[in-house]
């Protein structure tokens, strides 16, 4: 009797076993389960709100790895910027202080009242400055690069695209859009000599503000007059009226006392002063493709 006794009792702690081991499996799985699906997709949900800033407000120190060698440039976006709609886009180029000179420039334009005053006004605008390396045909094939590049990769209104240069950065923009003035609207030309073509500028209807101290130390006004000229002779060539001239064609030449009055006594530099006028900012993005 003993001996059955002691092996029922080994029957049933053997089966006893059995059934918690079985009983335990199921649920050893379910929670490895739960922690080798769910953990992973949490971290793979991107952060939206971690990526918006990279995409509004000013993007800086960017590099194009362009047809003629790197382009180094700063851009800005508008706070509310939708893919989904259209913005004017204006390229504007700094002078020759903040140019591209190595590491130690990178960057230099971006508080230049050139780049900075697009970004304030009350139409949102897309605002690019590169930093070029120099001021000939080399710079303006980049800066038409460069606007392409804007116009291909970001929602731009294509008949609104505008240029503007100060000194060196003028002498290049007065070369890309006689270059390609299929692509601006219009263009603003500070303290700076003409190096383009007149003719493509006629023949493309783009508008043009040209402002220039009348003492100017570095350039003097009559090279302003001579643009201005020179666009004049290839409008009326085309055929325009002077009342349909004004309307494309605008010099102004302050003198001394304007800048003077400003507590502006170097003309030549005092020649940024033009980006601080909302007026010709407005005249400039009033202008459009048709």
């Amino acid at each position: 009797m003993k001996k059955g006794v002691v092996l029922s009792a080994v029957i049933l702690i053997v089966s006893l076993l059995l059934t918690a081991c079985s009983a335990n499996q199921p649920i050893d799985n379910t929670e490895n389960n739960s922690t080798s699906v769910t953990v992973p997709a949490e971290s793979e949900v991107p952060n939206e709100t971690e990526k918006s800033p990279e995409k509004i407000g000013v993007i800086a120190e960017q590099i194009l790895n362009g047809n003629d060698g790197e382009i180094h440039y700063s851009y800005y976006l508008p706070e509310d910027y939708d893919e989904s709609k259209t913005y004017p886009l204006v390229m504007t180029m700094p002078g020759y202080g903040m140019m591209w000179f190595g590491e130690d420039s990178s960057g230099s334009n971006l508080e230049w009242n050139g780049f900075r005053v697009w970004t304030e006004l009350p139409e949102d605008v897309i605002v690019v400055s590169a930093q070029l390396t120099d001021w000939h045909e080399t710079s303006a094939r980049q800066a038409i690069e460069l606007t392409e590049y804007f116009i291909e990769n970001f929602s731009v209104d294509k008949s609104r695209v505008y240029a503007a240069g100060y000194s060196a950065g003028g002498e290049t923009m007065s070369q890309a859009i006689s270059m390609r003035p299929d692509l601006y609207a219009a263009y603003l030309h500070g303290a700076s000599q003409w190096d383009g073509a007149y003719e493509p500028i006629a023949q493309n209807d783009v508008a043009v503000y040209i402002f220039m101290a009348e003492n100017d130390e570095y350039y003097g006004s009559a090279k302003a007059r001579s643009a201005y000229d020179g666009l004049q002779a290839a409008y009326r060539e085309k055929g325009y009226t002077d009342k349909q001239i004004g309307e494309l064609l605008i010099l102004e030449i302050p003198n001394n006392e304007y800048f003077n009055s400003r507590d502006i006594y170097n003309y030549h530099g005092g020649g940024n002063i033009v980006f601080d006028d909302e007026t010709v900012l407005n005249w400039i993005l009033s202008k459009s493709k048709t």
